[in-house]
């Protein structure tokens, strides 16, 4: 009964919450109609995902949502720097192939939102098989640092959290 409810809680938390920050008031009504969306879509959107995904360490979201917060920041203030003091001649934008470990849809999909919203860097394909993704940087001296990057400091994380 609890599940036909609620069928996928973080997704209500979730709506809540930023129903709660696009509404800039902190009042009972926005409460109340934050958990009203919050309970809405997901019951109406469940037909389309019956799975839920497994959540392994949940306080482990957390830590992630810091470190991507914390790399945004850097992130805005590197390409503030190259975009304002790199001459074109020395950029070296690149494409980068990233070979995934992870197997959860849901994981894959939070990953290349990541590497997305990092200024810089830009999540183009998803492989067909799934099993790797391609992405832009804006300045890449280094191919495999990039990589070597992305994959302990977001993979090795998202593995934590959805395996």
């Amino acid at each position: 009964m609890i599940r036909k409810l609620l069928p996928h809680p973080y997704l209500t938390l979730t709506l809540t919450g930023i129903w709660l920050l696009l509404a800039n008031s902190y009042t009972l009504n926005s409460l109340v109609f934050g958990l009203l969306v919050g309970l809405v879509i997901p019951w109406m959107t469940s037909p389309y995902w019956p799975a839920r995904p497994h959540i392994g360490h949940p306080i482990k979201i957390i830590e992630y949502m810091f470190v991507v917060i914390w790399d945004i920041i850097i992130a805005n203030i590197t390409v503030a720097k190259i975009v304002l003091f790199m001459p074109n001649a020395k950029l070296q934008p690149a494409w980068v192939t990233v070979p995934l470990d992870l197997i959860e849809p849901e994981a894959i999909t939070v990953l290349a939102g990541t590497i997305t919203m990092t200024p810089g860097t830009l999540t183009a394909e998803l492989a067909a098989d799934g099993h790797s993704l391609l992405v832009h940087c804006l300045h890449a001296p280094d191919v495999d640092a990039v990589r070597d990057e992305i994959k302990t400091r977001y993979e090795a994380r998202l593995k934590e959290i959805f395996e």
